[in-house]
């Protein structure tokens, strides 16, 4: 079989450019979020939801409903007995968490054209999904909102998706296909301008927005909002990457970060993140689709 081909920086600017021009005049279409992943996502940041509403919103999709469900019994939740029903679910899991994971959840399922790349795309959905949990479990440590760190993780860098999108959309079949190496390049260089503007057509909350547009080093400074999300987003990758590629980190590495000094993390705080892989892992199992 034929390797895909490697693209000069010629080249890839002959990608890059019409890309972000494209974003620029808003030339492009979007994909459309699915119903349900749109009005979670209005839920998770209503402080009146009731568990009535969110059932009966979830309850409109069998497979989001299944995957919810999923979770809440998994190993990680630690239920003491078997959860039947979503209204059991919400009060197990919490309001807002279930939002943010049924969001995730539904916005896997056909949202963007992943045709060809299919297990690249689902390693990246991985990545963001254990950085959401990692960003969860920061929150919560530092006295953040969990649920919104949850969303600022799974979505910093949604524009990675709508690059392969992207190229799908406008790639010829009868055309040699890209190598997922130019797709990184291509994602490396559009994916945080692309996430913005994502965040603006989809209205994510702002800390969301700050968490796409300020999650790398050391951007997270320029963030205003009082909640952290960027800061926390940045350091919730850095311990998403050393989970995925079985990396051994020490608390030494961690305390030389200087994300973890801006965020005044104690060290038997992140000693305590270090030792929950298992518990990442098993909720991360829970909702890859």
């Amino acid at each position: 079989m034929t390797s895909p081909p490697v693209l000069n920086s010629v080249d890839m600017d002959k990608l890059l450019l019409p890309l972000l021009e494209r974003l620029e005049r808003k030339d492009f279409t979007l994909p459309l979020l699915p119903k349900v992943a749109s009005q979670l996502l209005v839920l998770a940041n209503d402080a009146k939801v009731t568990v009535s509403q969110l059932t009966k919103l979830i309850q409109q999709d069998p497979i989001l409903a299944a995957g919810l469900l999923k979770t809440a019994n998994s190993a990680a939740c630690g239920a003491c007995r078997q959860i039947e029903s979503m209204q059991q679910a919400v009060a197990w899991l919490g309001l807002n968490f279930v939002a943010g994971i049924g969001f995730a959840l539904s916005f896997q399922s056909n949202v963007f054209n992943d045709r060809g790349y299919e297990l690249e795309v689902r390693a990246l959905w991985t990545y963001s999904l254990t950085t959401g949990f990692y960003a969860k479990v920061l929150a919560e440590k530092i006295g953040q909102n969990q649920e919104m760190a949850f969303l600022c993780g799974l979505l910093h860098s949604i524009g990675k998706f709508f690059v392969v999108h992207t190229v799908n959309e406008y790639h010829s079949t009868s055309a040699p296909r890209l190598s997922w190496a130019n797709l990184l390049t291509l994602m490396d260089q559009s994916y945080v301008e692309i996430g913005r503007q994502l965040a603006d057509e989809w209205n994510f909350p702002v800390p969301v927005k700050e968490a796409i547009n300020f999650h790398q080093r050391p951007f997270y400074h320029l963030a205003t909002g009082p909640t952290n999300g960027a800061a926390i987003t940045c350091l919730a990758r850095r311990l998403a990457t050393a989970h995925l590629d079985s990396e051994a980190i020490s608390i030494e590495a961690l305390q030389a970060l200087p994300v973890v000094v801006a965020l005044k993390i104690p060290d038997e705080t992140l000693k305590g993140i270090l030792e929950i892989k298992d518990v990442i892992q098993s909720q991360i199992d829970a909702l890859v689709v």
